[in-house]
């Protein structure tokens, strides 16, 4: 008997555990050992596979301690401290979960204001407000562009009335809300500021994010209402306004999320978003702001595709990428300003309609990645919305998909645990310099609007989104039940969420009850005050307050704005 049995033999209860054996000499792993494993890697076949990333590039085999030989040593360094390559604060998750969001709205504001009550009563713990069409093109439910779409996609909001039925019973002080509003933000957001105040609370309290984000509405969503330099002049008043009134909002949520579904790979997504940052922060500046003013309450929201480790080291680099500019560019002194805090939502792009429980499965390692990138918040995608808005049993599950990634798989107990992987540290690098060089890129072109204007970003994306379609109609890149693996995937087997066409009908006959019940000499001395406002420097946020206190409609302050700006008309672009 050995002495290792003999101890283990003599020990009993909870105290009666095997010992290891003696550790193993270490491994030759220096060049020698290295070229003897390329060897048999080499004469071993391979199985027909494309050893790339979802964005095309190559996955190399192995990766060393050689991949990062050049690397900086200083660029990873500690969570909460620069450059944050590791997460925005020190103690990360062990101190807050990520705040969980549901992305919702459908129908009237009385069917959302019922979807978000469940959505709070089962442990979500942030609303994300869905608008439908109408409302995101800045046009009330009575507006012939606005026939066959109120409340499909969304909820439609179209003036402060709305706003409150929304949020009739959540307490605006307690509740953060984040809106998916960019063409017309300013509006919504004078809409919540009122309904708060309605409440009594106070603007000084309000917590949530605008998204706000108008350049990546050009380069890749198209819901725009001006052209770009008023539409530029209504973020950065934004920016003025709750820097002083409102310190706790996000006035502006800097989207790559939309640009990746539009189709553009990783490393555009990263390169894209940040340089839209970065014109905001230029704008700012421009007008006069301290730009420790305004930085710090900046936020981003990426997508989280299905390449597990890319969609990691994207959201290390990007933190790393906004300190570096944001000190040593455009030389914020306060550290808030560098640091880069990030709502998340799993790719809706990488949905399918085919055997739609399978989505399930992908949100649910997306949101992993997420997690292990360090995200701030994050929206988990129901398995049904390629099909339709979601049923609440699709929502409960996407929540509770989140809520065991929290609370059961051990990912939150770590704060970075990939960190000083080869393979992670390297593609973290790689994306850090794919992205550095299409700042260049954009800046040779007379910068952000210069590149929409003449359809850089517009045709970068396209060409991506191209070369994805045909990898996956070739079959070269396999999606589990569309192009391998399709028994059973023609039938649908789960209920729909459908939206009643009475609800426009209902949604018409409030607008004009409301119109009906106003005082019109008051909305139309409030809206004359907008476009005069609108001829000057004035900061907006004040006079449209004013036009949605009065209850003045959504496309009633639209139309005195557009009257001054213009609207946007897309360059045609082959």
């Amino acid at each position: 008997m050995s002495t290792t049995e003999r101890r283990v033999r003599g020990r009993t209860g909870k105290d009666a555990r095997p010992v290891p054996p003696a550790a193993p000499p270490p491994t030759d792993e220096g060049p020698a050992r290295l070229e003897e494993w390329q060897a048999a890697y080499e004469a071993t076949p391979k199985r027909d596979a494309p050893f790339t990333t979802v964005s095309g590039h190559e996955v190399e085999p192995l990766y060393t301690e050689r991949d990062r030989a050049d690397a900086d040593p200083t660029a990873i360094g500690l969570p909460g401290f620069y450059p944050f390559t590791r997460g925005p604060y020190a103690t990360m998750y062990r101190t807050r979960l990520w705040t969980m969001r549901q992305f919702a709205g459908f129908a009237t504001a009385e069917d959302t204001n019922a979807r978000y009550k469940y959505l709070l009563d089962h442990g979500q713990t942030g609303l994300s407000v869905a608008f439908d069409f109408p409302t995101l093109m800045g046009f009330d439910p009575d507006h012939p562009r606005s026939l066959g779409e109120v409340g499909v996609c969304g909820v439609a909001i179209s003036s402060l009335a709305d706003m409150e039925r929304l949020f009739e019973g959540i307490p605006l002080d307690q509740v953060s809300v984040s809106m998916t509003i960019n063409g017309p933000a300013i509006i919504l957001f004078c809409f919540f500021v009122a309904a708060a105040e309605k409440q009594g609370v106070a603007a000084e309290a309000i917590r949530g994010t605008a998204q706000n984000d108008i350049l990546k509405e050009y380069q890749a969503q198209h819901a725009w209402v001006f052209p770009p330099e008023p539409a530029l002049r209504c973020i950065v008043d934004m920016f003025g306004w709750c820097s002083e009134h409102a310190p706790k909002y996000n006035p502006i949520s800097i989207s790559g999320y939309h640009i990746r579904e539009a189709g553009a790979t990783a490393a555009q997504e990263l390169a894209f978003t940040l340089r839209n940052g970065f014109e905001y922060v230029e704008r700012g500046i421009a007008r006069g702001l301290d730009v420790d003013a305004f930085a710090p309450r900046l936020s981003f929201f990426f997508d989280v595709h299905n390449d597990f480790f890319e969609e990691i080291a994207k959201l290390r680099a990007a933190r790393r990428i906004w300190a570096r500019g944001m000190r040593e560019k455009y030389g914020a002194k306060d550290p808030e300003s560098w640091r880069l805090r990030t709502h998340a939502q799993t790719a809706g792009v990488s949905l399918t309609a085919q055997q739609a429980e399978n989505n399930i499965v992908r949100v649910a390692f997306q949101a992993m990645a997420a997690a292990l990138g360090g995200t701030q918040s994050l929206h988990t995608n129901s398995m049904d919305e390629t099909l339709a808005l979601p049923t609440e049993k699709a929502v409960r599950i996407a929540l509770r998909t989140q809520q065991i990634l929290a609370h059961e798989s051990g990912v939150a107990n770590m704060i970075d645990p990939l960190a000083g992987s080869y393979f992670v540290e390297s593609l973290t690098d790689a994306l850090e310099r794919e992205a550095i060089e299409m700042f260049a890129e954009i800046d040779a072109l007379g910068g952000v609007v210069a590149g929409i204007e003449q359809g850089w970003f517009q045709q970068q994306i396209a060409t991506s989104a191209m070369r994805q379609q045909r990898e996956i109609e070739s079959g070269e890149r396999v999606v589990v039940g569309v192009n391998d693996f399709t028994e059973g995937s023609g039938a649908i087997e789960i209920d729909t969420l459908r939206i009643d066409p009475e609800v426009e009908r209902r949604q018409v006959a409030s607008m004009a009850a409301l119109r009906a019940r106003r005082d019109d000499a008051r909305v139309q001395a409030t809206l004359a005050a907008l476009t005069a406002a609108c001829r000057s420097d004035e900061n907006l946020v004040p006079r449209i307050l004013d036009c949605a206190r009065a209850y003045a409609t959504l496309y009633e302050i639209r139309h005195a704005m557009e009257s001054v700006f213009g609207s946007y008309k897309e360059p045609v672009f082959f």
